[in-house]
Parts: C-alpha cells; structure tokens; sequence
C-alpha cells in the first residue's frame, strides 16, 4: 500500500463504476458526481470508447482532486493503454500478476479482485496497494477475508443505499455501480440518485 493515492481512495471511500457510460455526457455526469463530493470515478473498459472517455474526463479534471480510473482491466496492454489516456489507477474484476505488475511499473494504483486468501496473497506478492472483494457476498464474508488479509479491502458487487452502511461497517471502502449510476440516466437523475445513496 505504497501509492501516494491509496490515502485518498482510503478517505473517499466510495469508488463510482461508471460502466456504460456514455461519452457525450460524460464531463457533466462527472461533474454532477464530483458536485456530490464523489471524486473516485472508475470507467471500465468494456464501456464502448472507455479509453476516450477517459482521456478526456483525465484531462479535463487535471490538477482538481477529482480521480479517474479505469475499470475491468485484463492485460498488461490494457494496462499501458490506460496510462497513456491519463487514466490513475487500475481495477480489476480478477487477480492477474502481470497486470499488477505492470500497473505497479507504470506508477499507477494496483485494485485487483480477488475471492479467496489464495488470490488476495497472491496480489500482494505481485505489489496490489489495495484490494477488491468480487463478488463481495455478505458483510461477514468480508469480515472473515480481513481477519487473515493484511491489506484494506474494497467490497464491490450489488451494493446500494439499502446495505451501504452494513459493507461499509465491514470494508474499508466501496465500489458502487448501478446503486448510483445507471447508463441511461439523464445527469440530473445522477446527481439525484448519488445525492440519495450518501444520504
């Protein structure tokens, strides 16, 4: 947990998953977000035209504490691509050695998934700065992955406003997807449905 953004992403707490979102609204639904005070934006990368929309959301928040991501990523190449879009960190659905080492090689925050002690121990060999429990299950599953776990654990998969406060009592942060964001939401609703799930 060397990265100078792990701290940030610890404090925030919550990771937005943006998948599918569209890139003609995608600078004002972040916006709407940041507004919230949402600043971790993930987009993955089997969003059509992930990689431009990252480009731009980097470039456009530049020097803000707003932080975009990329999500879903699966090889070393995806990898690189994610670095040269101005994307800040990498997350993973899965536990790939070599696309946290390559994450680690090119500066940017390692967030692998895992499901078992195996892979949560073989992430941290491989340099993950934190990891993400995928699916997530229970708050108590969590609860069992931190007694032997050493790093924090993001939970991720199917949390909204309902069982917020119960993963966030056993996690140490979130990634959020279609409890805040759906992709046919106007930005107006976005800003409204995040504005309810930090409620």
């Amino acid at each position: 947990m060397n990265h100078p953004l792990c701290r940030e992403m610890l404090a925030a707490k919550i990771i937005v998953i943006l998948r599918g979102l569209r890139r003609e609204i995608a600078v004002p639904a972040c916006e709407a977000l940041a507004g919230e005070g949402l600043r971790f934006l993930e987009v993955p990368l089997n969003t059509p035209g992930a990689l431009e929309t990252i480009a731009m959301l980097a470039e456009h928040f530049r020097g803000t504490q707003v932080r975009i991501g990329a999500g879903t990523v699966l090889t070393p190449a995806a990898v690189e691509e994610v670095a040269r879009a101005g994307g800040e960190y990498i997350i993973s659905p899965n536990t790939s050695p070599a696309v946290i080492r390559r994450t680690v090689e090119l500066g940017l925050l390692s967030l692998p998934g895992f499901q078992t002690p195996t892979e949560a121990f073989a992430a941290i060999d491989a340099g993950a700065d934190l990891l993400k429990a995928f699916p997530c299950g229970t708050p108590e599953n969590i609860r069992v992955l931190k007694s032997v776990v050493p790093l924090p654990i993001f939970a991720v998969g199917g949390i909204d406003r309902s069982n917020r406060d119960a993963f966030l009592a056993a996690a140490d942060g979130l990634g959020v997807g279609i409890g805040i964001f759906r992709p046919e939401m106007s930005v107006e609703e976005l800003r409204r449905s995040a504005r309810n799930f930090l409620a």
